[in-house]
């Protein structure tokens, strides 16, 4: 049975809790015609992110929330690099926003860091997603997707989520909390790396 046969027949969980993701996957998977749930209707916990690298953190939360509900499961570990921070936040992008996920509090951080507001407008970064989706009995598939950008000096827009109101995509004038989840799929790393999971179980991109 092919990898979409086997979702469609058995549903997929999405392992975050950040609904701002699950919409994005939702409306990204709607084509395939397969039965979508997250981590929070199965009440499952947040598994603590102990890994060194995206590719680990994506493969602990998706094998953690197939092993407890017996379905294939798809996680991502993403995040915010700067590259005058040496890639920080990175792998500690959430972390950085608090256990609160105050995004304001990890925006200052970023512009204190940096030198203030001025060094922030305009700062090379980039948006990195790894993807992991787990199957039962068979060997966890993996995409990966980034964008290059720059940083605002302060938040604009109201659309998305996390760090979406400091980020302008490379050739872009709006962050993308100034864009529709429609506009934003022309250029996000998630929607790069689904893309690239499609070509990996052989389905027609999203």
């Amino acid at each position: 049975m092919t990898v979409i046969n086997v979702l469609r027949a058995r549903g997929l969980l999405l392992a975050t809790h950040n609904q701002g993701k699950v919409r994005e996957f939702s409306a990204w998977l709607a084509p395939y015609a397969i039965s979508i749930s997250s981590a929070a209707d199965h009440d499952l916990p947040e598994p603590e992110e102990t890994a060194t690298d995206f590719l680990g953190n994506a493969t602990l939360k998706a094998e953690a929330a197939m092993a407890a509900t017996g379905l294939p499961a798809l996680a991502d570990d993403s995040g915010l690099a700067v590259a005058a921070l040496g890639g920080a936040p990175g792998l500690y992008s959430a972390r950085w926003a608090g256990p609160d996920r105050d995004y304001q509090r990890a925006f200052d951080r970023i512009a204190a860091e940096l030198g203030g507001a001025q060094a922030m407008e305009g700062a090379a970064a980039a948006f990195v997603c790894v993807l992991v989706l787990t199957l039962p009995g068979d060997t966890p598939l993996v995409a990966e997707g980034q964008v290059e950008g720059t940083l605002t000096a302060s938040p604009r827009g109201a659309a998305g989520f996390g760090y979406d109101p400091i980020f302008r995509p490379e050739g872009e004038a709006r962050t993308f909390a100034e864009m529709t989840m429609a506009e934003k799929a022309q250029f996000s790393h998630r929607a790069r790396a689904m893309t690239n999971l499609a070509q990996v179980i052989n389905v027609p991109a999203p």
